[in-house]
């Protein structure tokens, strides 16, 4: 029946039904909130405002716990900029960044979080690829 919704309340759905159930299905949230534009994003916000009456952040920080409440909130609040300008010396600096938090697995890094949550896709891509090519190993890995 979710096919015959609407892609936002599609979404909205979803995304409620990731975060109640007993164990929260991360990828859910993280695929929402990392692949839709800054505008789609702010629109399934929206629609699941209107269908649940609270706020996707407030299931979400009520639902979760620890370093993945803080990601997983700051990933569906931040307004991403959605533009495919490149900063080079950005992606260099934020790919030391990651490098030092996972070697010394500092995954709750308020930087690596900031990072993650508001940089564009764009400009991640550089990063990971900047990451890549400076430590020799994915950050995926």
């Amino acid at each position: 029946y979710r096919w015959i919704l609407d892609p936002t309340d599609r979404y909205a759905v979803l995304a409620h039904v990731a975060i109640k159930k007993s164990e929260t299905d991360y990828n859910v949230i993280v695929e929402i909130s990392c692949t839709l534009s800054p505008e789609e994003l702010l629109a399934v916000r929206r629609a699941y405002q209107l269908r649940y009456k609270h706020s996707l952040e407030e299931d979400l920080a009520a639902h979760t716990t620890g370093d993945i409440r803080k990601l997983l909130v700051a990933l569906v609040t931040t307004y991403r900029y959605d533009g495919g300008e490149i900063n080079a010396k950005v992606a260099k600096s934020e790919a030391d960044i990651l490098h030092d938090a996972i070697k010394d697995k500092a995954f709750n890094h308020e930087e690596v979080i900031r990072i993650l949550s508001t940089r564009s896709k764009t400009q991640l891509m550089a990063t990971f690829n900047r990451y890549r090519d400076d430590h020799g190993i994915s950050i995926s890995k």
